[in-house]
């Protein structure tokens, strides 16, 4: 088209283009720019218009040359597509007929806040300073997959939605799978209805979701599969109704979910598995509603009170060097209780570990007397036997007090018994004086010798009493053994 054939909107648009100055339609800063479709000629302008400008605009010599638009009802498609813009593109508070064609281009900067748009076509764009679409409402899916973005891209207080044509239906209305941001992605207060799809990309400093909401029940609310981050991920408050899908991701700074709230019942609500994070923290968040899945992950820290565990967790691989807040074993174990794969003896060294590396050896014990009552449920029915012996008179070595207390009660018992009836003498006149609780010693500790058993036959009652104690006595002295013999071969 010819750049003369214009409107009086768009004749003030081209006087203003080569010194950079602002055209402001609006007629109220508080105007909203979704009542667009109704504004009139006065502050209409031609998408092709706009292109012109950009691509072979008149430039000012010593000024700044750029477009710098307010209010205004654009029209047609604005087509940039393999562009290179070299001019700064301001369109705040406007109103898109069509969605913006940027496919390829190269631009310097990008600034669409507060419009309205029915999406945004801008796959392996490549902008030097900034993209921003802050409060933006978006109906349509908002394409930057391969994006390369040497500044900030901004989505703060954006709405994107899925878009209404028959090919949009099933499209993630916000790609940025493999796009590349050289600083942040701020998104708080970010709403997307659909899936937020960002797997593969690079964002070399962090990626701000607080207060973010992720709309997709019964899909993938987050697709951020071997996403890398220079810093931090934040969620505060992020409210994700379907999976929160992280697999393979890389976060050597924070990945904070402090009060989130993830929801996919009957389904994986947080998938976290072969990731790297430095520090994992979902404290005071909400009770996860659905599986979490944290295979093979390796963090530093993690963060988690325990009512945020669900009912069912996978966690066979998962490393953690220190677990916080810092609480009794007792209150943990549950959450090992509820893997999904049954009993996983390295679940429990973990534990074990992370409360051994705080000096907090009542707790490893527990820890450890938890996995092996764990193990006794799955072994066969006379190993369950001897386990149980074990568990009760020594607690497998971890509470070797039992012992003395059955000792000692089973003295008490047999010398009292034998007090009131000693037993005979088998040989009179050569026997020892009878001691009734040196006798009962001589029953009890197999290794140890008085003199007395081999002196004296109780009969009766006694008699059975006698092998009671026997019995009972082998039976300590081997668990104290094996309890013993465990504990070492752990140390």
């Amino acid at each position: 088209m010819e750049i003369t054939d214009l409107t009086p909107a768009e004749r003030r648009v081209r006087d203003a283009f080569p010194r950079g100055e602002g055209v402001d339609f609006r007629t109220g800063p508080e105007e909203l720019s979704g009542d667009g479709a109704s504004w009139g000629p006065e502050r209409t302008v031609r998408a092709e218009v706009l292109r012109a400008l950009l691509v072979g605009g008149p430039t000012e010599d010593g000024r700044v040359a750029g477009l710098k638009l307010y209010g205004a009802r654009i029209t047609g498609k604005l087509d940039l597509k393999y562009a290179v813009v070299d001019h700064p593109v301001r369109l705040r508070s406007c109103w898109f007929e069509r969605k913006p064609l940027l496919y390829g281009a190269q631009l310097r900067a990008v600034v669409l806040a507060d419009s309205t748009l029915p999406g945004l076509t801008a796959a392996n764009v490549r902008v030097d300073i900034v993209l921003r679409l802050s409060c933006c409402t978006l109906n349509g899916p908002v394409r930057l997959a391969g994006a390369r973005i040497t500044g900030g891209l901004f989505l703060q207080g954006a709405v994107i939605r899925t878009g209404s044509l028959p090919d949009e239906a099933d499209e993630p209305p916000l790609q940025l799978n493999h796009a590349e941001i050289g600083t942040d992605i701020i998104a708080g207060d970010l709403t997307v209805h659909g899936q937020f799809r960002i797997n593969g990309a690079t964002v070399a400093g962090q990626i701000n979701l607080d207060r973010a909401r992720l709309i997709n029940p019964g899909g993938i609310a987050l697709h951020a599969e071997t996403l890398s981050v220079g810093t931090d991920l934040r969620g505060n408050r992020l409210h994700a109704e379907g999976m929160v899908n992280l697999t393979g991701a890389r976060i050597p700074g924070q990945l904070f979910l402090g009060r989130a709230r993830l929801s996919a019942p009957g389904a994986v609500a947080l998938r976290a598995s072969s990731c790297v994070v430095g520090e994992f923290w979902l404290r005071k968040a909400a009770p996860v509603e659905g599986i979490v899945n944290l295979r093979r992950s390796q963090f530093d820290m993690l963060w988690a009170e325990p009512a945020v565990w669900p009912p069912v967790v996978r966690l066979d691989g998962l490393g953690y060097r220190v677990l916080r807040p810092h609480l009794p074993a007792e209150e943990r174990l549950p959450m090992l209780e509820r893997e999904e794969d049954g009993y996983l003896p390295s679940s429990y060294e973990q534990l074990a570990a992370a409360y051994r590396d705080v000096g907090d050896e009542e707790a490893v014990r527990t820890v450890q007397l938890a996995k092996l009552r764990r193990h006794r449920r799955t072994r066969p029915r006379h190993a369950r036997l001897w386990g149980l012996l074990q568990d009760a008179t020594v607690g497998y070595g971890f509470r070797p007090s039992r012992a003395a207390l059955w000792l000692v009660a089973l003295l008490v018992t047999g010398a009292v018994a034998f007090a009131l009836h000693p037993p005979r003498a088998l040989k009179a006149g050569e026997a020892p004086d009878f001691n009734p609780l040196f006798y009962t010693i001589d029953l009890l500790l197999p290794i140890i010798g008085f003199g007395q058993e081999a002196a004296f036959a109780p009969s009766g009652w006694l008699q059975w009493l006698s092998y009671l104690l026997i019995i009972t006595g082998w039976i300590l002295a081997t668990t104290t053994a094996a309890g013993v013999s465990r504990s070492l071969r752990r140390q």
